[in-house]
């Protein structure tokens, strides 16, 4: 059982009402990576600069993730930097330097071409549409996107969204995909666009999961306290990617137990700067905390309905 993750290995700066983080590991692939690997194997595909420090890439090896994906290249590494809130509702992006992300040229190794799970992170979708063709068809293909190429880049989008399984989003990405400002409409219309489920990402409001059997709702883990949201959607892909991974079956259930493992991931992901509070992560710890979520949901139970 295996995961193929294309993506981002990148620097933060985040600010936060309470705090900063400078030189913050972070990156879409790195965040999945770390996630996907307390359920399977899990390669990457993604590209670093000359400045990339050895023991964050160490940092992963720790965690048996796969780097011979990732290529390093003369330049800076791809850094961001974003403010948020006091409460987290909003995101300021303070400034994105794609340095050697710009020349980023996927090239998948021989070992790693036939994943169970294929997750293409958020990326250009040409560059998604080279890693499609250079895998032999795994179980189930998974897609993130967001606003820049739905307006920008759809046509190589739609090529994209015809050849996945599943596509991962949240709402504003949904009705923006759609032209429909209803979710459950939005996502209806999605399914006809390829994939044969959509897994809508609702942050502190939980997932939806939408097939053509229907919508199931999951709830987040409620928190006290938030440290860094950076990083949580792909936290959730990854824990979501691995449990498929490690899955014997990929029924409507099984989908669902997925989205519950990527939602107990993203809850201990917010919990610190970039990934250190994720990778000191154990399964009992996974475990311990849907404890926790079963707890919180039977609360808002109504018998005799």
């Amino acid at each position: 059982m295996s995961v193929l993750v294309i993506g981002s290995m990148a620097y933060d700066s985040v600010e936060t009402a309470e705090a900063k983080a400078e030189r913050a590991l972070g990156g879409s692939a790195t965040y999945f990576s770390v996630a996907s690997s307390l359920f399977a194997r899990t390669n990457i595909v993604a590209v670093v600069g000359e400045d990339f420090d050895p023991g964050d890439l160490q940092r992963l090896k720790a965690r048996d993730i796969g780097l011979e994906g990732v290529q390093q290249l003369d330049g800076r590494t791809f850094r961001w930097g974003g403010r948020y809130s006091r409460y987290f509702e909003t995101r300021e992006t303070l400034f994105t330097e794609l340095n050697v992300f710009d020349r980023f040229d996927p090239e998948v190794p021989e070992s790693d071409r036939t994943p169970d799970v294929l997750f293409l992170a958020n990326i250009h979708p040409s560059l998604q549409l080279k890693v499609l063709d250079q895998v032999e068809r795994p179980r189930i293909v998974a897609l993130d996107t967001m606003n820049f190429w739905i307006a920008g880049e759809r046509a190589d989008l739609d090529k994209v969204l015809r050849r996945v399984d599943l596509l991962m989003i949240n709402d504003e990405e949904a009705f923006q995909l759609s032209g429909i400002g209803n979710l459950r409409k939005a996502a209806e219309r999605i399914l006809d666009m390829g994939p044969r489920a959509l897994v809508v990402k609702r942050g502190e409001h939980g997932a939806w999961l939408v097939d053509h059997d229907g919508v199931t709702l999951v709830p987040a883990v409620p928190l006290g306290h938030v440290v860094d949201p950076t990083g949580a959607g792909d936290s959730f892909a990854g824990g979501f990617s691995g449990y498929l991974a490690s899955a014997s079956s990929l029924d409507r259930r099984t989908l669902t137990s997925a989205i519950v493992a990527g939602t107990l991931c993203a809850s201990f992901c917010v919990q610190g700067f970039s990934v250190d509070r994720l990778e000191r992560v154990s399964r009992d710890d996974l475990r311990e905390r849907h404890t926790m979520l079963q707890a919180s949901v039977s609360d808002v139970a109504c018998d005799g309905l």
